[in-house]
């Protein structure tokens, strides 16, 4: 086995943030994705949006200064920047369905490797739907990107050849950014944009359990 070292969500959010174009409007999902706004470079002028009814999202305020009058999708407290509004939840939910986004980063459940996305419930017994504007953005927005952590508890893949659980939408997901590396969905199948340092190709593909493409 060869020795590498996992990305945190921050490094991971890092990256994400890296890849966002300047100009771009984008929408962070609940959850790990949230991260990514605290990542944007100051030199790019990126427009973050939140389904509750936010545009020019900034990054989470600090310790002792949230206002929780002003929060995102996920409840959290976040700041406003300059310029930035906020409206009614149907107007967010038209820039959603209008395809006024140029870029969504949602978490997952499961993707496939030709970029169908499930990652609003398990399926299981008990399980509490909570699909939220998830079906809305991943075909709203000109591209979606998945967050996610590469393997279960289990140490099962959560990229897989054909989704199990509810799907949101079908091949949605342009990237997938995870702890181990980065991957593109294409109607091909998976192929590797970049991976940590020590982690070999072949130990990769055995974790992912699919082919991987250079």
């Amino acid at each position: 086995m060869s020795s590498y070292k996992k990305r945190s969500k921050d490094e991971i959010a890092q990256r994400i943030a890296a890849d966002i174009p300047n100009g771009a409007y984008v929408n962070l999902g609940i959850g790990q994705p949230t991260l990514v706004a605290n990542h944007i470079p100051e030199a790019n002028e990126v427009v973050l949006h939140s389904e509750n009814g936010i545009l020019g999202m900034g990054p989470a305020p600090a310790e002792g200064q949230e206002d929780y009058d002003l929060i995102n999708a996920g409840k959290m407290p976040v700041t406003l920047l300059p310029g930035g509004s906020f409206f009614h939840h149907a107007d967010s939910f038209a820039m959603m369905r209008g395809g006024h986004l140029d870029v969504c980063v949602l978490g997952a459940f499961q993707v496939s490797v030709t970029g169908d996305l499930a990652n609003w419930s398990t399926g299981a017994p008990g399980a509490i739907p909570a699909v939220g504007g998830a079906m809305d953005l991943a075909v709203g927005a000109k591209q979606t990107w998945v967050m996610m952590d590469l393997l279960t508890k289990k140490g099962e893949s959560k990229i897989v050849a054909a989704c199990t659980y509810p799907l949101t939408a079908v091949a949605c997901v342009k990237r997938v950014y995870t702890e181990l590396a980065t991957f593109e969905c294409t109607p091909q199948g998976l192929r590797l944009i970049d991976k940590v340092d020590g982690l070999g190709h072949d130990e990769l593909e055995q974790l992912v359990g699919q082919p991987i493409a250079h």
